[in-house]
């Protein structure tokens, strides 16, 4: 018999932050009770309605507490789970940190997110760190943009 592969869902679309600052990459453990030991830049699902920037400000938000501007695109990234059919579309924009800080009183009000730090591209390369994509570095400390078309109302 042969073996039947999982239904595969619509990709869900995220947005990601690249945040540099002090030359440092804010990334964030999101996974509850922390159990992949897995780090990635903060951001999350796309919501309709609203355009890019503003899902991703929104995200930042509620996994870090920080206020930010969101600037170009620089890296588009997809994943998959073949067991599960899960495909995910993330898209990493630089972004500046406008406002807060991280300090330990901040909660996730999603409890999705446990840790959250700053790292510097030598504690990156020495591969102690779990990170995902591998591409990480290389997309915020490079120079590099890609061009975004803001979001538009359909013309009628």
């Amino acid at each position: 018999m042969a073996r039947l592969k999982p239904r595969l869902a619509t990709p869900r679309l995220a947005a990601r932050a690249l945040i540099l600052h002090e030359d440092r990459l804010l990334l964030v453990n999101a996974y509850p009770g922390a159990r992949l030991g897995l780090w990635c830049a903060p951001g999350g699902g796309c919501e309709a309605g609203q355009s890019l920037p503003q899902n991703l400000a929104r995200e930042v938000m509620e996994e870090t507490g920080l206020t930010i501007a969101v600037g170009p695109p620089v890296l588009v990234n997809e994943f998959h789970d073949p067991d599960t059919g899960f495909h995910q579309i993330d898209l990493f924009f630089r972004c500046t940190l406008e406002d807060g800080d991280l300090d330990d009183s901040w909660v996730d009000p999603e409890g999705v997110v446990t840790d959250r730090r700053f790292f510097s591209r030598v504690e990156l390369a020495a591969g102690h760190v779990r990170f995902k994509p591998d591409s990480l570095p290389d997309a915020a400390w490079g120079a590099g943009a890609a061009h975004y078309d803001p979001l538009e109302v359909i013309l009628k």
